[in-house]
């Protein structure tokens, strides 16, 4: 039987019941191999994770987005499903583990129960951080060498060189909680909103747990990396002057949580296998209704802004998700020709705040996609991470028999391809008309870094192909890309977006 539990907060000095099991995050939940055995039907269970379903409900959608979400299961019932498609009830985070190691019954007892254990550790590290409890015995690569590079790093966190991966080194896989916290301090936010620390710290500990680390790409030092990004570009001239604290404090939260719980797919590949979140969501920006409503979820959770008036706390849930929802890829032709017509215009008044929240959707949009504008050897380790996850997509569709997806067939593209068709049809003209509304130093580096970024793909792409006078993307990345930055939307902004 299909059911999701959650394990609860337990005073430290007290035995953990057998029947408590913890999973974090995931989309879906199986009992059938649990460490201390089956849990008890009977027993009333908690779910953090961002959804969950009461096994009576046969539609099973129930999103979780006013804290814990209370689960009932019952002897002997089976969940309905709507299709027998085996991506209807899947844990997306075993995806990639079962493809590499066939079916999924291939995987051992042993392993599964290995996997229970290390999140029960997870928990139990968590909680007692949780609960402000210094630890006894510090992690051995948390000494004062790393701590003080780390610190070090944090100096410099506003320069566009800053190595997200090093830092992350650094802080033993925690950059996106530290970084986070780091700038929230450094503005001041936490004194000014006066935010509880302990909720703060706990509220980013969640984030970073419902990221998925196990995907190449879309995982918390992502996340960590379009929050640095994001910082950049909130230290820039235009915004500096004229951002509120409100403005910069939902740009980071923003930034933070814009992809969390992304299972490593596509909005496509949830369509066609008819998952329940492209049913919850109508097919209407799937993954970024998922993440706003899993930050929102964390947020009533844990209570971060629980001490403000009820109508301040929903307008900030609100205007998160709007920004959230501005990264989806397909609208991005709905919101650069905005954004091209307010500059032809010249009618961008930042003392407006309709008009500054659309500037934060943009600048979120240019941190999310920055990755072609970094330094090569940075850009260059951001565009192979990115492809291994197309790829690892398309072997999964090749797998179950469907329609592999463009640029995931690892056969027929190259990571040269794949960035090159990216940058010309997507990056490019972003970052042209984030030049045009903020001409400084750093929007020219970030164009200079791109140009010599196609050109080191393109000259790869050479010698890969000898016999060609010059690289040009496959025909799928080119398809693509060009799709993913032309398609013109008939919907609305999405709720919560202020119109200028």
């Amino acid at each position: 039987m299909e059911v999701c539990y959650q394990l609860p907060v337990l005073p430290l000095d007290r035995p953990v019941p057998k029947h408590v099991l913890s999973r974090r995050g995931a989309i879906s939940f199986s009992s059938s191999s649990s460490l201390f055995g089956a849990p008890d039907p009977r027993q009333l269970s908690q779910r953090r994770g961002a959804i969950s379903y009461d096994s009576s409900d046969q539609t099973a959608l129930y999103i979780r987005m006013l804290g814990d979400v209370r689960v009932r299961s019952q002897v002997g019932f089976e969940p309905e499903r709507r299709s027998s498609h085996p991506y209807l009830c899947i844990d997306f985070r075993t995806l990639h583990a079962r493809l590499g190691c066939g079916s999924p019954s291939s995987s051992s007892g042993t392993e599964r129960r290995v996997h229970r254990l290390l999140s029960f550790q997870r928990y139990l590290h968590s909680s007692r951080l949780l609960r402000g409890i210094a630890q006894q015995i510090p992690l051995p690569i948390l000494d004062e060498d790393y701590s003080g590079q780390a610190r070090c790093m944090l100096e410099k966190v506003g320069n566009w060189n800053f190595d997200i991966f090093l830092f992350d080194k650094l802080t033993n896989g925690n950059s996106l909680i530290t970084l986070t916290f780091h700038l929230l301090n450094q503005y001041g936010l936490v004194e000014l909103f006066q935010l509880d620390m302990v909720k703060v710290w706990r509220f980013l500990v969640l984030v970073q747990e419902d990221y998925h680390n196990d995907n190449p790409y879309h995982n918390s030092v992502h996340a960590a990396d379009v929050t640095q990004a994001m910082f950049c570009f909130l230290q820039e001239p235009m915004l500096a002057k004229s951002l509120t604290s409100y403005d910069i404090l939902l740009g980071l939260l923003a930034a933070a949580t814009h992809d969390l719980d992304h299972p490593g797919v596509n909005q496509p590949f949830l369509i066609k296998t008819d998952h329940y979140l492209a049913t919850l969501y109508r097919n209407t920006s799937v993954l970024e209704n998922h993440h706003w409503k899993s930050a929102v979820g964390l947020l009533r959770e844990t209570g971060l802004f629980s001490h403000l008036p009820m109508e301040d706390s929903l307008n900030m849930e609100r205007d998160l998700g709007s920004l959230i929802l501005a990264t989806d890829i397909s609208r991005q032709n709905d919101y650069l020709s905005r954004f091209r017509t307010h500059l032809d215009q010249d009618n961008l008044c930042l003392s407006n705040a309709s008009h500054r929240h659309f500037i934060l959707q943009m600048a979120l949009k240019c941190a999310d996609i920055c990755n072609p504008c970094r330094p090569w050897e940075m850009s260059k380790q951001w565009s192979e991470k990115v492809t291994e996850e197309f790829f690892q997509q398309g072997d999964i569709e090749k797998k179950h028999k469907l329609e592999v997806s463009p640029v995931c067939d690892r056969e027929a593209n190259t990571v040269g391809n794949i960035q090159i068709g990216f940058m010309t049809y997507v990056a490019e003209p972003l970052f042209a008309e984030w030049a045009r509304f903020s001409d400084t130093r750093l929007s020219q580096t970030m164009l200079g870094h791109m140009g010599l970024n196609k050109a080191s793909w393109g000259g790869l792409q050479q010698e890969q192909s000898p016999g060609s006078e010059e690289a040009e993307p496959s025909a799928a990345a080119t398809d693509s890309a060009a799709a993913a930055a032309t398609e013109s939307s008939s919907k609305e902004i999405p709720q919560g977006s202020r119109e200028s």
